[in-house]
Parts: C-alpha cells; structure tokens; sequence
C-alpha cells in the first residue's frame, strides 16, 4: 500500500487512521487497545500495537476508569480533569540537590508520576526518568533546580 504525504507532510493514511480513533472512542467505550484494534481493522486500518500506541499518544488519550471499568478517552482542554490530587497521592517524598530532583513515589507509579510531569511542560525541567518508585527530575540548568523544585512541589502537592 502507497501512502502519500499530505500537504503538512503528514501521510494521509496515518491522518484518516487518528480521525477513525476520535469517532470510534467518541460513539462507544473502548476498555483495551485491543479492542480498539479490532476496531479500526473493521474500518479497514490495519496497524501494529507500536503503531496504536503513538497514535494514543498524540492524540492526549488517557485511560480512565468509569463505573468500575476502564476506558479510552480523548482529552479536550476544557474538560481535562485534575489530576493533582490523584498524582500527589502517589508521591512520597521529594528530594533534591544543587543539580537534581529525586521523586519518591510508591511501587510502580514512578512512571505515571513521570509522564503527568512531563505533560506540563515546564520550562524549568528538560525530562523525567522514572524506575518503579523513583523519578529523577532533570533540570533544564543548574540555576533552574530551585524553582523546578518549588514548581513540583506545588504541582504534586508537597508544598
């Protein structure tokens, strides 16, 4: 199959596949990527899980739980909730030194606490690093640590 780029340099076919996620995840509950799958390979788009995933991903998709189950929804800035509370709830502790921040947070949340960070893309901070329960925070500069360390404290409720 030929995909041929759009305009914006985008392939068509990469562009008819995200527009295919926003209405399937609009008209029904999808609960896992593999339903989500199934989905598009009715609508004729056939894609791997790598695939799906960065689509998720640039589309802002999160999984949320609804009535005690689980499911895909496309984030619209107006009613994107706030996650502060939940976040801050993983965290621990932080820690920091002239250069680095350390987050601590319990089993396996480092990399949810990690991504939430990163989607603030907050001037002060070039990138997270997460384990299972501990992230390091990266400074953009030296000089920044400070005021990223005041920005995750408010940010995850520790100050």
């Amino acid at each position: 199959m030929t995909v041929v780029p759009a305009a914006d340099g985008v392939p068509m076919g990469k562009v008819a596949r995200q527009q295919a996620i926003r209405e399937i995840l609009e008209a029904r509950t999808i609960a896992s990527q593999e339903d989500l799958k199934r989905e598009l390979d009715r609508r004729g788009h056939r894609v791997t899980q790598a695939t799906l995933s960065r689509d998720l991903r640039e589309l802002g998709v999160s999984r949320v739980a609804r009535d005690g189950r689980f499911a895909y929804v496309i984030d619209s800035d107006g009613d994107r909730p706030d996650l502060r509370p939940i976040v801050g709830a993983e965290v621990t502790g932080i820690d920091a030194n002239e250069v680095l921040i350390v987050v601590h947070t319990i089993p396996g949340a480092a990399h949810t606490v990690g991504e939430y960070v990163d989607r603030q893309r907050n001037p002060d901070i070039i990138g997270t690093v997460a384990g299972d329960n501990t992230l390091l925070v990266i400074p953009a500069a030296a000089a920044r640590t400070a005021a990223a360390l005041a920005s995750l404290r408010r940010l995850l409720g520790r100050g």
